[in-house]
């Protein structure tokens, strides 16, 4: 997994990785190279039967025009190449496909239970590699995603009192 990691960097800063970049805004030879390093459940996931009938039935059920269907998904393509954060998802559909914030998130929640929840490692790991290239390509390093650690409770100490609901021992 390790030789992946090390490919797979030096692949996007090859591209010149931005998150403000689509796949518009690479070459096809670029796409392929950055295909051709992803991780099979993710090469499965862009190109999954499956997830394009996901996506025809999220724009059904918000009642989407069947032309956005096609938007949705090179949104939903863009996040599994490793070209758009998953977090970064909802106000993209938002502002490219112009619906209402509550149209968006409810369409983000589908796509992200359907689509991208069952490669969630993979997306993780790919999102991992592609911050450590952005720092190593910008002359400004971006500061690090925030990960919340669990800050330990403070022990409490017991106070040892007499019990007097126990009977003596002798």
């Amino acid at each position: 997994m390790f030789w992946l990691v090390i490919e797979f960097r030096d692949i996007i800063n090859e591209v010149n990785y931005s998150n403000n970049k689509t796949m518009a805004d690479y070459t096809k030879e670029q796409l392929w190279k950055l295909y051709e390093k992803l991780p099979s459940d993710l090469k499965e996931a862009i190109f999954s039967a499956d997830n394009a009938d996901h996506i025809a039935d999220i724009c059904r059920r918000n009642s989407l025009p069947t032309e956005l269907n096609s938007s949705l998904a090179k949104i939903a393509g863009d996040v599994l190449m490793g070209l758009l954060l998953p977090g970064d998802f909802q106000g993209t559909i938002e502002k490219e496909l112009k619906l209402e914030k509550s149209l968006a998130k409810k369409v983000g929640q589908e796509v992200n239970r359907l689509i991208f929840f069952p490669v969630k490692d993979s997306l993780n790991l790919l999102n991992k590699i592609e911050a450590g290239a952005e720092e190593t390509t910008t002359t400004k390093a971006a500061p690090a995603r925030a990960v919340e650690e669990p800050v330990p409770a403070p022990k409490k100490e017991r106070i040892s009192k007499a019990d007097t609901y126990r009977e003596p021992i002798e």
